[in-house]
C-alpha cells in the first residue's frame, strides 16, 4: 500500500515561518531592536562585595562601607544567589580579573535590576530569572548593615 506524499501547501508554509522567524531575528539583532539593556537614570545603585564563610555561608558588604555585612547567606540557603555569583566570579576567574573590585547592583525606573561586574563587563537582567529570583538582589538594595 503506497502511502500520500505529505502535502506541499504544508511544508511551503512551515518553511515559510522558519525564514520569517530566522530574518526577524537577524534584523533585530543587526538594528538594535532586540537590545534590551535598560535606559534612563538608575532610581538606585549599590556596589556590593560578596565573600565566602568559612561555615559554607556568604556576606554580602556594602562596598562604601564593608566592615559589616550588609545580609549573611546561611549555608546551603539561597541557591539563585549563590549560583548567579559563582557564574560571575567563575568569569572572573578566566579573565584573571581582580575580586576586590564591588559588583554594581542597579535599579532601573523601568522596573529592571541588573547586576553588573565591572571587571568583566558582564551583566546579569535580574527579571529573566522571576519575581521571586530578582526580590533576592531588590533587597539588597537598600538592606542595612548588621540587619
Amino acid at each position: 500500500m503506497k502511502q500520500a506524499p505529505f502535502p506541499r501547501a504544508i511544508l511551503a508554509i512551515a518553511g515559510g515561518a522558519v525564514a520569517l522567524t530566522i530574518v526577524t531575528a537577524a534584523v533585530g539583532r543587526l538594528t538594535g531592536a532586540a537590545d534590551s539593556a535598560p535606559t534612563g537614570t538608575p532610581f538606585a545603585s549599590r556596589d556590593l562585595l560578596f565573600r565566602d564563610r568559612a561555615n559554607g555561608g556568604v556576606a554580602v558588604f556594602d562596598a562604601a562601607d564593608p566592615s559589616v555585612p550588609i545580609e549573611t547567606i546561611a549555608p546551603e540557603t539561597n541557591g539563585f544567589l549563590r549560583a548567579t555569583m559563582r557564574g560571575l566570579a567563575r568569569q572572573r576567574i578566566r579573565q584573571d580579573a581582580s575580586h576586590e573590585i564591588p559588583f554594581r547592583l542597579t535599579g532601573w525606573p523601568d522596573g529592571r535590576l541588573t547586576l553588573e561586574d565591572p571587571t568583566t563587563g558582564r551583566r546579569v537582567e535580574m527579571e529573566a530569572f522571576g519575581i521571586t529570583n530578582e526580590e533576592v538582589f531588590a533587597h539588597l538594595l537598600t538592606a542595612k548593615a548588621g540587619s
